[in-house]
């Protein structure tokens, strides 16, 4: 059945706003087409197209009756649920900037977010409410928030009754494409976070992306359970919207796959991501107690894939195409993909440039080096992101050239697939979190007992990869161990990018130019037995 259109709308106008290819028309194409079919699933809870689009409508008016403007960031401190997708869909609507941040992040850590991005609203939920009000309080820039799952705070407004006021009021405001539709901060190699502005155009080409990789058709049922707060999570979301598919939010936690595995069974998935670790552990459990399952696609990424848990997801799931996917923030996020059927053929690739992105792999100078040669993989295309936020010379250098340079240095081979060997921007990829050594290195430098230190990646079997620091102690200080660091990173860094082993050395090497050389680290202290640990 069709939605009837409304007689007092401004048929002028109308087609203006409704040509626009962003995910805010296309959940209202569907709640006027097919408003009865399930977009959204929590907790057994289904939202339907012509309830998501009119709950995003009433969060919209909502704000925009308490002077949220086009241009005016929110900030979203909120574990995956329906209410996420409806604030950002929401604010979008009256083209305000969504701001999803890590939960797992530390006071200060949000509170240079919200001073960065100059967010005066926090959108969270009872169980954050308390972070959310220790952030308000060491900022004093937050003005309103307003919490998801009920609240006993007077100050706090609460979601429900603020979706479910009179939207009539709703302004019709045309959006354009090029507008930005989320600031996703990603950790620079200086360790002060940066704001990639991702818009409408980037999401819509991260849709195509999708829809191409991995065939996506209206009657797929889509599991999302990254992070939302990660772009893995809300791009993983954006072919369903396309499509008009249903998305079955899974709430965050400690990874249970057995749980994971009966959800899936329960819901009848088609399609589902996740990090390598968290494949091997489905793996196993699903062959410990096999479930029936509908799932015709499985992808990854994240992090590397052993030949181990490749071999392990193709022979738990023989009927389903093994996808590897690719990317980074800034990109929307996936650049390549690797496809099932090359999967072990090319074992340790991250595959080949999808159609949407023109890529070049270039030396220092910007000059394309020979296939089977080391570059930086540099990219043009529509998923690429209009700049930072407010950083003019983060912007600068990463477009050096008129190219967004990734970091990522890669060898191409014969046939055109992509290997990465190794990373210009010093990062450690822990469970499918990006962390940059500077961030760690420079909470470090703030203890009065650390002098010098240098924050090393060490393989993990269960996470991937670990962050290990080496420090030299300050004059008159003889030890230092974990436990005594822990109070205070945990008031200035996110707990995945607290060190988990500490080496504690004479010195550092340096080169001639002063620089720690970190490859001189890595070997001796990257393996798990190396090194004086505590």
């Amino acid at each position: 059945m069709t939605a009837a259109i409304d007689p007092g709308s401004d048929l002028t106008t109308e087609p203006l706003r409704s040509r626009r290819n962003h995910w805010n028309n296309q959940v209202r194409r569907h709640a006027f087409m097919t408003p009865d079919r399930p977009a959204l699933k929590f907790q057994g809870t289904v939202t339907t197209w012509a309830e998501l689009d009119e709950r995003a409508r009433g969060f919209a008016a909502a704000l925009s009756r308490r002077g949220v403007q086009f241009g005016d960031r929110i900030l979203i401190l909120m574990l995956n649920r329906t209410e996420y997708v409806e604030a950002v869909l929401g604010a979008n609507l009256i083209g305000a900037i969504p701001v999803p941040v890590n939960i797992r992040m530390s006071p200060a850590e949000i509170g240079f977010l919200v001073t960065d991005s100059g967010s005066k609203l926090i959108v969270t939920e009872s169980m954050l409410a308390p972070l959310a009000d220790a952030v308000s309080a060491s900022t004093g820039a937050i003005e309103s928030i307003i919490v998801a799952g009920g609240t006993e705070v007077d100050a706090h407004l609460d979601f429900e009754a603020l979706v479910a006021e009179d939207s009539s009021d709703l302004p019709e405001i045309d959006v354009p494409e090029d507008t930005v539709s989320l600031i996703m901060y990603t950790s620079g190699t200086t360790g002060k976070p940066k704001g990639a502005m991702l818009t409408h155009t980037n999401l819509q080409a991260q849709a195509v992306t999708c829809l191409q990789a991995l065939q996506t058709s209206r009657d797929d049922i889509g599991a999302c359970v990254a992070p939302m707060f990660h772009i893995a999570g809300l791009g993983a979301m954006t072919p369903l919207i396309y499509m008009g598919a249903l998305s079955v939010i899974h709430p965050l936690g400690a990874f249970d796959p057995n749980d994971m595995l009966d959800t899936l069974e329960r819901e009848g998935t088609t399609s589902i991501f996740l990090v390598p670790a968290q494949w091997q552990a489905v793996c196993a459990a699903q062959q410990a107690k096999p479930r029936d399952l509908k799932l015709r696609v499985i992808s990854w990424g994240a992090a590397p894939a052993s030949d181990t848990v490749l071999n392990a997801m193709n022979e738990t799931f023989p009927d389903a195409v093994n996808v590897a996917v690719f990317g980074q923030t800034e990109m929307s996020p996936i650049t390549c993909v690797l496809e099932g059927r090359d999967a072990l053929r090319k074992i340790g690739s991250i595959g080949k440039v999808v159609p949407a992105v023109t890529a070049r792999v270039v030396d220092p100078e910007m000059r394309d080096v020979a296939r089977g040669e080391v570059g930086e993989i540099v990219y043009r295309g529509p998923n690429m992101m209009k700049g930072y936020w407010q950083n003019p010379q983060g912007t600068a250098d990463a477009f050096h050239g008129g190219w967004f340079h990734s970091g990522d240095l890669v060898r191409e081979d014969e046939e055109g697939f992509l290997y990465v060997v190794d990373r210009a921007k010093d990062m450690i990829i822990s469970g499918g979190e990006n962390i940059y050594c500077a961030e760690v290195e420079n909470a470090l430098f703030g203890h009065p007992k650390v002098a010098e230190a240098a924050v090393i990646g060490r393989a993990d079997q269960k996470w991937g990869e670990v962050p290990v620091a080496v420090v030299v102690l300050a004059e008159g200080i003889d030890d230092l161990t974990l436990a005594e660091l822990e109070p205070y990173l945990n008031e200035n860094l996110a707990r995945f990018k607290h060190p988990k082993e500490i080496v504690i050395v004479d010195v550092l090497p340096r080169n001639a130019g002063g620089k720690v050389v970190k490859p001189t680290l890595r070997a001796s202290y990257g393996s798990k037995d190396a090194g004086l640990a505590h």
